[in-house]
């Protein structure tokens, strides 16, 4: 299944006609391989290397009249050499081709999108450090907490998509591997030499045992993994969406001068992209799912699993290819706004400085429970007041006691909360 979101590079390795190719260039090799075990003429894989062709037309009709893609496939090339043709496909069983294929296609998927990954980190990276010194407002539960910097906020997202790097490599080693074992993973009818000799011509690696296919689990590891990768997209981008939200607005999704927002509200400038990378992410969440219910076959194999396969794998890494792109795209054209940043830290009236009062009353002597009941008496306060907090705190006789003038000056200092910024972004390597 091709969708719309299909980017040309990434759909080209799941168009029918290469997943045919692939099948292709695997009975070829296999050839070869028996040619050399003296179990076919070479005259014959010469025949077979030179005369075959994929023809999708050739193909469909056979397939309605088989009803098995792999047969129709066959009887396709078979025709097209004649006689040696039935050599091809001698001794094997279908999945033999259709899981190394498959490997095939998702490990060339799986190559676009660790270049798509690495394409995002740089542009993380270059970003965090543009803002690293840019300080907002940090929040919890959806309340003001202390300072931190965007810098650091898009520090955090390059060093989870450095581990998805490392996931997806991991999940692309993991995928690369073929199966020419026979019906139930014997090799009764075709000798373990061929596996090696084409997985190797292949670039991928023989399978250490199967049954009649290549486990499941890699599958689902791929798949789990670009849920992963997508679930931190989504997670990125719902802050995008949260930082743009009106009433905080320190953050903007890209709106073009010719864009629209609404059929009926002009005035709308919507983060579409950002929402759209969430709701997709929901459709790779949900194809992981699927992949973890394929792991559990029937004995040596059913067929449960393919059908649902033709969707989920190249839709997924369709999918992913598609929102790493458009979310790379949405970070290097960010909307970022400082000066609203400092406004809404503002907007806590100093109440921020909470725990720097509440670790000083300590350290000059204060016992530890009635400093935060203090501490928290004025900040209640002056939330319910709408006072400024340092104000409260500096008129406040029993902290008077412990803190003098120039020590609350100190304490109210936003540089405090930011000191190790730098150490911070030295500990990463951005």
């Amino acid at each position: 299944m091709i969708n719309r979101y299909s980017l040309p590079e990434m759909k080209a390795i799941w168009e029918e006609e290469n997943r045919y190719r692939k099948w292709l260039e695997i009975e070829k090799a296999i050839c070869e391989a028996m040619a050399k075990l003296k179990k076919i003429p070479k005259s014959a894989v010469l025949k077979i290397r030179t005369r075959t062709r994929i023809n999708l037309n050739r193909i469909h009709t056979l397939d309605k009249i088989t009803n098995h893609e792999v047969i129709a496939f066959i009887r396709s090339l078979q025709e097209q050499v004649g006689k040696d043709g039935k050599y091809i496909h001698l001794g094997l069983t279908s999945s033999d081709v259709m899981d190394s294929g498959l490997s095939l296609q998702i490990k060339e998927s799986g190559k676009i999108i660790l270049r798509d990954i690495q394409e995002l980190l740089q542009t993380l990276r270059a970003k965090s450090r543009k803002y690293k010194h840019t300080v907002m407002m940090g929040r919890t539960h959806n309340v003001h907490a202390q300072p931190i910097t965007f810098g650091l906020k898009l520090a955090v997202w390059y060093m989870e998509m450095q581990r998805n790097f490392q996931r997806m490599k991991d999940a692309v080693d993991e995928i690369s591997y073929g199966k020419i074992s026979g019906a139930v993973g014997t090799y009764a009818e075709v000798e373990p030499f061929v596996e090696k000799y084409v997985c190797k011509k292949l670039g991928l690696k023989p399978a250490p045992i199967s049954n009649q296919i290549l486990q499941r689990d890699r599958h689902a590891q791929f798949l789990t993994t670009l849920a992963i990768i997508a679930t931190s997209l989504d997670k990125f981008c719902q802050e995008i969406r949260n930082l743009q939200h009106t009433e905080i607005l320190e953050v903007e999704e890209y709106f073009s001068p010719t864009q629209k927002g609404s059929s009926a509200m002009p005035h709308k400038r919507n983060p579409i992209i950002a929402e759209r990378i969430s709701g997709l992410s929901r459709v790779i969440r949900g194809n992981a799912m699927a992949s973890l219910e394929n792991i559990p076959l029937w004995h040596e194999r059913d067929i449960s699993h393919s059908s649902a396969e033709r969707v989920i794998i190249p839709d997924s890494c369709i999918l992913i290819d598609y929102i790493l792109q458009k979310f790379t795209h949405l970070i290097e054209n960010l909307n970022v706004y400082p000066k609203n940043m400092l406004e809404n830290l503002k907007k806590s009236r100093n109440l921020i400085f909470s725990q720097r009062v509440l670790v000083n009353l300590i350290e000059k002597g204060m016992d530890s429970r009635i400093a935060y009941d203090l501490v928290q008496k004025n900040a209640l306060k002056a939330w319910n007041n709408k006072t400024d907090f340092k104000e409260e705190v500096k008129q406040d006789s029993r902290i008077k006691k412990y803190l003098s003038g120039l020590d609350i000056e100190n304490i109210f200092n936003i540089g405090y909360f930011l000191k190790y910024v730098d150490t911070i972004f030295r500990g990463l390597h951005i």
